[in-house]
């Protein structure tokens, strides 16, 4: 038995699922994750000794491809110091300087562990500070597992059948007002309907946890207008993509400033990291401040802060976003390439180094279409892709990422084996 498979029958046994996130077992692939056992650069190689070119990435972090030096080095660096203190020190400071003068509208900003810390706190501070009890959210936005966002959501919600959570009480999911994203008019209406009681409208401002899809122009513009007239906060979830889109997110590329942003993913150089911030009377709300409590008891964890620094530095300091954009070019290119080739009507969308590829003819631009595709499709199109030594996605409601450890000669082999893949569908 591979080992692998060996690692996955003792974990069933101990882990619920075998996994600690849902969406790594492969349930509906039928069959077993591999256990990976190093990674470096661009690249996996699992318990068995196979390797794998890689494009999700930690799911975001590894912006720098895996260990990258610079990241090592801070840890290496700051491990012996300590692993945790539970009182401030520096980094957290130089951090924080950091995010406020790069995240537009940051005027002040909160550590956490996590996206979900993050998101959660930040919608508890948008109650708070409006004192009003609805929020508006977007269905196959996810924003992590708190209570009140588990609701039409979005990423491994989706990939097991099973948008909304059990035990998330019904008064909860009351609270969250649900609505299609792309659909100023669907948002118009709820504003009438709930006059002044919306607290804030959080949404992933570029969609990637039910694939990858955009807003259509000016929409997020809207969001900024509606929520301004009517008191209402407009919160940017850029846990995913803040500093992957460019150097100031979504809100930075787009010229949209939020009220109050989320992050994670990447500012944690691969450790566990969220921050939520934003305007400073708005921040001010929080304890010990204000009367928003939220706290964490390894949040701005040194070695996290680090970590996270020295990605955030390295990105600032060289063209990364150039190169970034220049392979993610190359992929797409070679993507387009095969479809038309193939007679092959799917969607593809790219943004930098994010990217999705759709197995529906529709246009992507919202949860209903982006369900619209065959996940029998998908499913022999992800096996043989692992199959050829590319690792993308294992469900067809996430987005790919590239990092600037991809090579040119990756980009190439990867959308050989693209061609491969679906030529095998176009059958």
């Amino acid at each position: 038995m591979p080992i692998s498979e060996e690692l996955f029958e003792r974990a069933r046994r101990v882990i619920p699922g075998g996994v600690n996130s849902p969406v790594r077992a492969f349930r509906r692939l039928e069959r077993a994750p591999f256990f990976v056992a190093r990674a470096q650069g661009a690249h996996l190689w699992d318990e068995d000794g196979r390797e794998y070119i890689d494009y999700v990435g930690t799911w975001g972090p590894a912006i720098l491809g895996h260990a990258p030096a610079c990241v090592m080095e801070a840890v290496q660096r700051t491990v012996p110091n300590g692993l945790g203190y539970g009182i401030p020190t520096r980094v957290e400071v130089d951090m924080a300087e950091h995010l406020c003068r790069r995240v537009p509208g940051m005027q002040m900003v909160r550590m956490t562990n996590s996206g979900t810390e993050a998101t959660m706190s930040a919608v508890r501070l948008a109650r708070g500070f409006t004192g009003r009890p609805y929020i508006i959210k977007f269905a196959g936005c996810y924003h992590g597992h708190a209570d009140s966002l588990l609701v039409s959501a979005g990423s491994g919600a989706l990939t097991g059948g099973q948008p909304d959570s059990a035990g998330v009480p019904p008064e909860f999911a009351a609270l969250t007002i649900v609505l299609p994203y792309n659909n100023p008019a669907a948002v118009e209406q709820a504003f009438k309907q709930y006059a002044g009681k919306i607290a804030g409208v959080i949404v992933e401002p570029y969609p990637g946890n039910a694939g990858f899809y955009l807003p259509k122009p000016g929409y997020l513009q809207f969001l900024r207008d509606i929520t301004a007239r009517e008191g209402a906060l407009l919160i940017f979830d850029e846990v995913m993509t803040g500093f992957r889109i460019s150097t100031s997110g979504v809100a930075g590329k787009e010229g949209i400033t939020a009220d109050i942003t989320t992050l994670g993913k990447v500012i944690g150089g691969g450790l566990p990291v969220g921050a939520f911030g934003g305007r400073r009377d708005i921040m001010e709300c929080v304890a010990p401040l204000g009367p928003v409590y939220q706290a964490g008891t390894l949040s701005g964890n040194p070695v996290a802060m680090a970590a996270g620094l020295a990605q955030l530095t390295h990105l600032e300091e060289h063209d990364c976003y150039g190169r970034l954009e220049a392979l993610g070019a190359r992929l797409e290119e070679g993507v387009r390439a095969a479809l038309h080739d193939l007679h092959l009507p799917f969607t593809f969308k790219r943004s930098g180094s994010m990217f999705c590829l759709f197995f529906t003819e529709q246009d992507v631009v919202d949860l209903e279409t982006a369900s619209s595709g065959s996940f029998p499709m998908f499913k022999q199109y992800f096996l043989s892709m692992l199959e050829q030594g590319v690792y993308v996605a294992p469900s067809p409601y996430e987005t790919g990422f590239i990092s600037t450890s991809h090579t040119e000669d990756d980009i190439d082999r990867t959308t050989a084996a693209m061609r491969n893949a679906l030529a095998a569908l176009a059958k």
